[in-house]
């Protein structure tokens, strides 16, 4: 006899389809040329960033500004064509309230710790990829704090 209440073909099935292992190559090969893109454009060097927190170079500037555009662009072209996202949903950005307290503590910590890092969470992969073994400690504090801040999560403003 079938059970009415099961979910699914089969009791404890899902509804949904299992995922495809195409996005995960896909999104695997876009993070392999992104790792590269910032090694060679040296947007990983911690004194590249160093100078741009000092002001004494435009180099990362051009850089976070070209990304900026880039994406912004992308963004006006995916709405227009009606871009779906590889699972057939519809991509869309949520609107945000501005919480000064909220995003001021936020920045600050963000960065404070790329500040005296010299790296973002993006760059500790491609820094690991490229040899410098050292951010092993960053990419394990970057998980810790994530994983505290998820924690915590409940408890802070939003």
């Amino acid at each position: 006899m079938i059970d009415p209440t099961a979910v699914g073909a089969e009791a404890g099935a899902s509804t949904h389809p299992a995922p495809r292992p195409e996005p995960f190559v896909l999104h695997f090969v876009f993070g392999l040329l992104f790792g590269l893109v910032l090694v060679k454009s040296e947007a990983v060097s911690w004194f590249r960033i160093q100078e741009m927190f000092r002001f004494q170079s435009f180099h990362m500037y051009g850089i976070l500004g070209s990304g900026v555009v880039t994406a912004s662009t992308l963004i006006g072209l995916f709405r227009r064509l009606g871009v779906h996202s590889a699972d057939g949903e519809e991509m869309r950005i949520e609107a945000r309230t501005w919480q000064p307290y909220a995003n001021a503590l936020g920045g600050l910590t963000f960065g404070l710790g790329w500040g005296l890092l010299g790296a973002c969470p993006g760059p500790i992969y491609a820094l690991l990829g490229s040899g410098v073994t050292v951010m092993a400690v960053a990419l394990a504090s970057a998980l810790a704090g994530a994983w505290t801040y998820g924690q915590l999560k409940p408890r802070l403003p939003h």
